[in-house]
Formats: C-alpha cells, sequence, structure tokens
C-alpha cells in the first residue's frame, strides 16, 4: 500500500476562524491524525492481542513491533475494516 496524501482545502472565512485559536493549522492538522493513528493502534493492538490469546487454533509468537503485528492481522481471514464491519452490520440488521 502505498503512502497517502490527503489535501484539505479551508476556505478564506474558515482560515481566519482557525487562526483565531491556533498558532499554524498545518501542524495541528498533523498532529490531530498523528495522534487518531495512535489511538486507532492502541485498540487494534489490545483488541486483537486478546482475540489471538483466545483463538486456540492461533499458535504462533505475537510480533512485538507494530509492522510485523498489523501484517498479521490484516492477513487473517477474519479481519475486516471499519467499512467492511460497518457493511456486515448492515446486512444483519437488515435480514
Amino acid at each position: 500500500m502505498a503512502d497517502l496524501i490527503i489535501t484539505i482545502t479551508v476556505n478564506d472565512t474558515d482560515q481566519k476562524v482557525l487562526k483565531s485559536d491556533m498558532l499554524d493549522i498545518d501542524e495541528w492538522c498533523q498532529k490531530a491524525i498523528r495522534g487518531k493513528i495512535n489511538n486507532c493502534w492502541k485498540r487494534m493492538q489490545s483488541n486483537w492481542t486478546v482475540k489471538l490469546m483466545n483463538d486456540e487454533s492461533f499458535t504462533d509468537p505475537i510480533p512485538s513491533n507494530k509492522n510485523d503485528f498489523v501484517n498479521l492481522i490484516t492477513a487473517r481471514s477474519d479481519y475486516q475494516t471499519r467499512a467492511e464491519r460497518d457493511a456486515s452490520q448492515m446486512e444483519e440488521s437488515s435480514e
């Protein structure tokens, strides 16, 4: 998967609003996304560590570094992205 580049357009009025409270809009956005990534990582690591420990068919060691852990989890057949989980829940609720 390639690096994701995100562009945000903030109109002049909204820039003025943001600058009334922030020193640097771009820096705030960068920190906000890093914070969200850290929170998602903590939840993913916690949830999946419990799942792996409770999965009797999983006998390999749980990776101790982020890259290997994420690659292991996202390669599993029972892994779903948020969009996939939401779609599954919508299907279930419509049945």
